[in-house]
C-alpha cells in the first residue's frame, strides 16, 4: 500500500484491465473495464494515467494507476481501484458505511488535520453507490511532508464492493482542499462509471459491458 487512501482501505475494511477507447468522453480519456472477483468494473481513465502497481491477496484487490513518468513511491496523483470479495451480503453495510470506515482508517493517519465532505448517494448503472472527498492536511507517507486528498466513489455489487479512488498530493496545509472544483470535475472525468456481469466465455473488450452506456 503506497497512499494514505490506501492503506485507510485495508485499515477501515478490518472493521468488517482492459483498456479501449471511451464513447461520450473527451478525446484525452479510454475505457477501462476489468474483471475483479463476481464482476466487471469499468470507468474511465484519463489517457496521461498508467497502471504501476497491481495485486490480489485473497478477497483484496487492488490497482494504482499514476501520470505518465512518475512511480509508484513518487507520485503526485493516483487513480485506484480496489475490489473487496464478499462484504456486499454484510447486514446493515451500505456504500456510505463502506466509505466511512475508509474514512476512518485515513483520518487515523492525520487525526488533527483530516477533513471529508459528502457529496451524497447516487447509482451507477443499477449499483448503489456514495461519493466524498476525504484528505489529510498533512501527512508523511511519501518522501516529504505533504496533503493528500482523494475523491472516493463507493460501489456495492452484487457481491463484494468496490471503490474508485482519484488521490492528489500537494503542499502540507491545515485542512485539505475539499471545496475545490477539481472534485466534481474530475467525478466527470472518470465517468461512465459501472459494474457490469462477467459472461461466461466472454473475453475482452468484454462488449456487453461496452453496449451498456
Amino acid at each position: 500500500m503506497r497512499t494514505a487512501m490506501t492503506k485507510a482501505v485495508a485499515l477501515g475494511l478490518s472493521l468488517l484491465g482492459l483498456a479501449m477507447p471511451a464513447r461520450a468522453q473527451a478525446p484525452q480519456s479510454f475505457r477501462v473495464i476489468s474483471p475483479i472477483f463476481s464482476q466487471l468494473v469499468s470507468f474511465a481513465m484519463p489517457s496521461n494515467f498508467s497502471a504501476v502497481f497491481e495485486n490480489t491477496k485473497g478477497g483484496h484487490y487492488i490497482r494504482e494507476a499514476v501520470l505518465k513518468g512518475e512511480s509508484a513511491q513518487a507520485w503526485t496523483q493516483m487513480i485506484t481501484v480496489t475490489g473487496e470479495k464478499g462484504v456486499a451480503g454484510n447486514p446493515g453495510l451500505t456504500p456510505e458505511r463502506f466509505a466511512g470506515n475508509i474514512a476512518g482508517g485515513f483520518k487515523s493517519a492525520c487525526p488533527e488535520n483530516f477533513g471529508a465532505k459528502a457529496l451524497g448517494t447516487t447509482k451507477f448503472g443499477g449499483s448503489d453507490a456514495f461519493i466524498a472527498v476525504i484528505g489529510c492536511g498533512s501527512v508523511d507517507t511519501g518522501p516529504a511532508r505533504h496533503s493528500e486528498t482523494a475523491l472516493l466513489i463507493t460501489l456495492k455489487g452484487d457481491a463484494d464492493y468496490y471503490t474508485i479512488q482519484w488521490a492528489e498530493r500537494g503542499l502540507a496545509a491545515d485542512k485539505p482542499p475539499l471545496d475545490d472544483e477539481k472534485w466534481p470535475a474530475r467525478l466527470r472525468e472518470l465517468r461512465p462509471i459501472d459494474l457490469c456481469p462477467i459472461v461466461p466465455g466472454e473475453k475482452a473488450p468484454y462488449p456487453s459491458c461496452v453496449n451498456r452506456s
